[in-house]
């Protein structure tokens, strides 16, 4: 929780700032903290927003700028017509707040769903994808130099970011052999080298404030920024986690790919590189997969205790299952739910003790509460219901990877060490990554996790279509 008499001592600094109405945390983010201020200036009541993490603001998704050089970016970004707020305070140690910064307050929506999929929508969706495509030609022609941030960002070639991505995966001591097989095609076809430029690396449906009327009117979480391939920012616009269950609009689940890269040539006045697009596009399943168990595994070590680390921890299926669409795709087999046997004499059963707690969750909990807690009663219940699957398929879906893990490596102490033992072999070349048995494998595990995961995803939805 934010320190609100401090905050509000830090915000005399602004002019006119006369005192704090409220504070109030907002649900989405993942990573750092955003917060919506009401406050007073000059006698007028007025909305802020507060961008803020703990120690130096660095990303919890690992390598990027904290949160003083966000700062300097969005500055950077307006002044290169990128739409986005204007920067009004920067915090300083003397605060004791964290890292972070004040900014003005932008109205819109965020929510990618909702500007996916809402009816408010509609019209704006028609141009949003050539829209987002003209953005990301301005904001690549950001000089980083110029601007005062070529000492400030790190610069990655496409094989640095994947095997730093990889490497990073490695330490969670989290065998999953999908990661390890997307990292060695990634790898093995790598995009030709384009011009080093300004990458925002978080480009996406949900990190833009979009007006039904007027579009896209801030592009927003510049944690991940760094200088390399500006193809990356395209390929993580259409990366199939953002689309939001509109499985056939590739762009953020609003537009087509070919108005996205119409946008962009128009604007930019160079040629978009397809095949490169189509890389980054596994790319950024294969590094939300990594994410998503670093989220995981923060909440493991303690590290940070929200509720909603360890679901998305969860969310490294739904990406993977996005890498085995795209890499390797073929024919998966449906799980048979189990049962707990029943007796006019048994108590209830812990599947039924679930359901009542998850309803309770999303029903009287959910309508008495607001804002963030009633968000993580929503996360609570999802996580419920995660556990029920896991009862109902977990121990089918652990034979069969038992099975084919000993005809691919062969006997192991027990199914992690089986895992490993085959991600060891993917990394080191020691398995024909070619063989059938291998892609069967790694369709019916991944197919089987995202099913407990989360059945509705659209990558689970997408493999089932293929049910034999």
């Amino acid at each position: 929780m934010i320190d609100t008499p401090r905050l509000e001592a830090t915000l005399r600094r602004l002019p006119g700032f006369e005192r704090l109405l409220s504070c109030d945390r907002l649900s989405a983010g993942a990573s750092r903290e955003t917060y919506r201020l009401q406050v007073v200036i000059d006698a007028a009541e007025r909305k802020l927003a507060l961008r803020r993490a703990e120690g130096e603001g660095g990303s919890a998704m690992g390598s990027g700028p904290g949160l003083n050089v966000e700062a300097k970016l969005f500055a950077a970004a307006r002044k290169a017509d990128v739409p986005g707020p204007e920067v009004l305070l920067v915090l300083q140690p003397e605060d004791q707040l964290g890292a972070g910064f004040v900014m003005e307050w932008v109205a819109g929506e965020t929510l990618g769903g909702k500007i996916a999929r809402g009816p408010d929508f509609a019209e704006v969706r028609k141009r949003l994808a050539r829209e987002c495509g003209k953005i990301l030609a301005r904001l690549h022609s950001i000089d980083v130099k110029s601007a005062g941030l070529d000492q400030e960002l790190d610069a990655f070639t496409p094989e640095e970011i994947v095997r730093r991505t990889h490497a990073g995966y490695l330490t969670l001591n989290s065998p999953q052999p999908m990661i390890d097989f997307t990292a060695q095609w990634l790898l093995a076809n790598l995009p030709k080298q384009h011009a080093m430029k300004l990458v925002h690396s978080d480009f996406r449906n949900g990190n833009l404030i979009v007006d039904p009327k007027e579009g896209v009117v801030a592009v927003l979480d510049w944690e991940l920024a760094h200088v390399g391939d500006p193809m990356r920012d395209l390929g993580w616009l259409v990366t199939r986690s953002w689309r939001f269950g509109v499985a056939d609009k590739p762009v953020g689940g609003f537009g087509e790919l070919d108005d996205l890269i119409a946008g962009y040539e128009a604007a930019s006045g160079e040629t978009v590189d397809r095949e490169a697009v189509r890389f980054w596009e596994v790319f950024g399943s294969f590094w939300w997969a990594c994410g998503c168990l670093s989220m995981g595994q923060s909440f493991r070590t303690g590290m940070e205790t929200s509720l909603e680390r360890p679901a998305i921890g969860r969310r490294s299926s739904e990406c993977q299952i996005d890498c085995m669409n795209l890499l390797i795709p073929g024919p998966v087999a449906a799980a048979s739910p189990a049962k707990e046997s029943l007796s006019a004499t048994d108590l209830p059963r812990s599947d039924e003790l679930l359901v009542g707690v998850r309803d309770f969750l999303r029903g009287e909990a959910a309508q008495a509460l607001s804002g963030r807690n009633q968000f993580l009663a929503r996360v609570a219940a999802n996580s419920l219901d995660m556990i029920m699957r896991e009862i109902a398929l977990g121990a089918e879906a652990r034979a069969f990877e038992v099975a084919a893990l000993h005809g691919l490596v062969g006997e192991g102490r027990d199914l992690q060490t089986q895992r490993e033992n085959l991600c060891r072999a993917i990394r080191f070349g020691e398995i024909d990554l070619q063989r059938a048995d291998l892609h069967a494998y790694l369709r019916q595990s991944v197919f089987a996790q995202v099913i407990i995961d989360q059945p509705g995803y659209a990558g689970a939805v997408e493999a089932g279509k293929r049910l034999t």
